[in-house]
């Protein structure tokens, strides 16, 4: 742990974060976290907390948190889908190599109706994609 702690603490929560101001308290290290705000990443609201005002720099902190915290947010709704597609191949290959057909009775019925859905909804969108790039649409 660096000997330097952060100015701000962000404890993450569904849709945004609780926001404390960090401070070493004394000599002893003793660390004092303070709530200052709410944040909703959804709707970009930010709440201060009670009567309190923010300050600008508070305020920067906080939207520049928002903004990595979107970004990062985006880039494992990637990721998670990536692997989606690994699941898929190796569910793929346990149906042809491996399952047996008490298992495969187990699935199929539940895995045929979600990728029958995902087709579904990735060809609309596709189409959908096709027909602006023609200015079809």
């Amino acid at each position: 742990m660096s000997t330097e702690l952060p100015p701000y603490f962000f404890r993450v929560r569904d849709n945004g974060a609780l926001v404390f101001r960090v401070e070493a308290a004394d000599r002893m290290r003793r660390i004092e976290m303070e709530q200052i705000a709410t944040v909703n990443i959804r709707n970009g609201e930010i709440k201060p907390n009670g009567d309190r005002a923010l300050s600008d720099e508070d305020v920067t902190a906080i939207k520049e948190w928002m903004q990595e915290r979107i970004l990062l947010l985006a880039e494992r709704d990637i990721d998670d889908i990536l692997r989606t597609v690994d699941h898929l191949n190796t569910t793929a290959h346990w149906a042809q190599a491996r399952a047996t057909e008490e298992q495969l009775e187990l699935v199929e019925d539940a895995l045929l109706l979600a990728m029958h859905d995902l087709r579904t909804v990735l060809v609309r969108k596709k189409a959908e994609r096709m027909m602006r790039e023609r200015g079809m649409a």
